[in-house]
């Protein structure tokens, strides 16, 4: 008996034994393993909404990858403007002293929209002009484990402008101009008050979304958009965006305008016509117009002094044309323009004249 307790003893060392020779290394603290904080969080009110976006952490708290984020959530708490910012800490899950007012789960992260590593969140829940909030966003693996907050993030929440009234849009050669009226009033009802300034929204197309062209709201109610492609349709819509204190809030868009820039430029005209006349026809010839949008040449006809008249046309490719309607005997005057390619055409200034006698 006491050789077999003494084989059980050696067999419980090396047991041992074999079990701390498959140790690589320390332990690490699970603290390090939690997933780093959301980045790049910010916010812009927008109409009756606080439009909150950040970046979701690729690592963990210590560096590794983090492969399987699972979970973001968006806490949110109301401070009372100009008083000290409270902290926010994790406990248990959730933010102390913040609601959570969204748990984003990243396998179907609808209502937020999700790019890549970027995601959008639309807060309406019980916001009150005036008001202001502070954000925080937490990071969950899929163990359920959260990271620490992101960086606090104040909105204070304004009352948005209406949108512009009376969008006119007036197309000029390869530009736009607009003009607008400022909004009836802010969203909540009240009259229009703050420093009230405009974006410019332009797409071109029917199906491409609108998008600002302004690098900075405009104070102005008039804006003219150029460096535009002739024959291009683009639809524009007005946005005004109303600052209050350190506030900022942009209102819904004005009911868009579709508008084409025209060319309105003539070509210029074809030159050194002459006209070879024959007892049946008169065979005219010119220099063509020089320009490369020219689509047609025109060729026109007087008899006598009278006044001319439009007898044909032909392709660009040619500068001949031959006038069989003619009279033995009767004396002919002629001309020729250049026609482009515009979708109203623009028509040049006429050739040199040319005289002919039919034999």
């Amino acid at each position: 008996m006491r050789r077999l307790a003494w084989a059980l003893a050696a067999l419980a060392l090396l047991g041992v034994g074999l079990a701390a020779c498959g140790k690589k290394g320390p332990p690490v603290a699970p603290e390090r393993r939690l997933p780093a904080a959301a980045s790049a969080l910010e916010a812009s009110v927008e109409a009756d909404a606080i439009v909150l976006r950040w970046v979701n952490p690729k690592t963990r708290v210590d560096g590794t990858r983090l492969r399987d984020l699972a979970t973001v959530k968006l806490h949110r708490r109301e401070e009372a403007e100009g008083t000290a910012l409270r902290s926010a800490m994790v406990s248990r899950g959730q933010v102390v002293g913040y609601e959570e007012i969204a748990s984003i789960r990243l396998e179907a992260p609808e209502p937020a929209v999700v790019r890549g590593d970027s995601v959008q969140w639309v807060d309406r829940r019980g916001l009150a002009v005036g008001r202001q909030y502070v954000y925080v966003v937490t990071a969950l693996d899929s163990t359920g484990r959260s990271g620490a907050p992101s960086e606090r993030l104040v909105v204070g929440y304004v009352a948005a402008p209406g949108p512009p009234r009376n969008l006119a849009a007036a197309p000029g050669e390869g530009q736009v101009r607009l003009r607008w009226e400022a909004p009836s009033g802010l969203i909540d009802g009240s009259p229009l008050g703050g420093g009230i300034r405009y974006l410019i929204l332009r797409a071109a197309g029917a199906e491409a979304p609108l998008a600002p062209i302004t690098l900075e709201p405009l104070a102005a109610t008039s804006f003219t958009d150029t460096g535009l492609e002739n024959e291009t349709t683009y639809r524009y819509a007005i946005r005004a965006v109303r600052s209050v204190g350190a506030g900022t809030a942009r209102g819904e868009a004005s009911p868009p305008v579709a508008v084409t820039p025209v060319d309105m430029t003539p070509p210029r005209p074809p030159a050194n016509l002459v006209a070879i006349p024959s007892p049946t026809a008169v065979r005219l010839a010119w220099n063509p117009s020089p320009d490369a949008d020219v689509a047609v040449y025109a060729v026109y006809r007087a008899t006598g002094s009278g006044a001319f008249l439009r007898v044909g046309t032909t392709a660009a490719i040619n500068t001949v044309f031959v006038d069989r309607e003619v009279t033995a005997g009767a004396r002919f005057r002629y001309v020729v323009t250049a026609l482009d390619r515009a979708r109203t055409q623009n028509e040049s200034p006429r050739s040199n004249e040319v005289t002919v006698q039919v034999p």
